[in-house]
């Protein structure tokens, strides 16, 4: 049996390594899970330099282990400034569907120059984001779309209770901007935020500690 392991919230970091050995990462992310399943991320999270440059020693030693190839993601606990490895993943993954439209260059492009031998793009955030997952049922376009910086990715999936049909990447200046547009998403898409979000949402900063 497995200890459960006390947390104070969910982060991932993604990273891209190319053949030549070249790496790159892209900032951490938060994340906030639902039944299981993850429902909110927001990027760039808040985090300490010093805790960014952490995940990233972790990240790299497994891709620099493996010599692998492409995108890959590490899911991390953090509690008490420390950082716990949670979970694997050797792929392009959910918590990184943000960088879409909030990164120079997305994972998919990433991974897709790693894999092909070009050149590593950059992964710096372009403002601050939101990637809301839409389970079960897919809103109406135009009640998503009305949030300015708000943008619709649907799967083309039958809709089932609780399957990831799509998600909604909502882009801000900062961290005030952000707070209004995800407020107004939620509104709109009658979406109950997670209660550690609604702290955020109350609270008088996001930006970096």
């Amino acid at each position: 049996l497995e200890a459960w392991v006390p947390f104070e919230r969910e982060l991932s970091i993604l990273a891209v390594r190319a053949a030549d050995g070249a790496r790159a990462f892209y900032p951490l992310t938060e994340n906030h899970h639902q039944q299981g399943c993850l429902r909110l991320s927001l990027a760039p999270a808040r985090a300490s330099g010093e805790l960014s440059l952490h995940a990233e020693a972790m990240v790299t030693a497994l891709l620099d282990e493996l010599e692998y190839v492409g995108v890959l993601a590490l899911e991390l606990f953090e509690h008490d400034g420390r950082l716990l490895a949670n979970e694997l993943a050797p792929r392009v993954h959910n918590s990184g569907h943000w960088t879409i439209e909030g990164a120079e260059t997305s994972q998919f492009e990433n991974h897709l120059r790693a894999i092909t031998g070009l050149p590593l793009g950059s992964t710096r955030a372009l403002g601050t984001c939101a990637m809301l997952n839409l389970l079960g049922s897919v809103p109406p376009a135009e009640r998503v779309l009305a949030v300015p910086g708000a943008h619709l990715h649907v799967y083309g999936k039958q809709p089932a209770p609780g399957r990831k049909l799509g998600h909604v990447t909502v882009r801000a200046r900062n961290e005030a901007e952000l707070r209004q547009r995800l407020q107004q998403l939620a509104e709109r898409l009658e979406f109950v935020l997670p209660d550690a979000v609604n702290r955020w949402m109350h609270s008088s900063s996001y930006a970096s500690t």
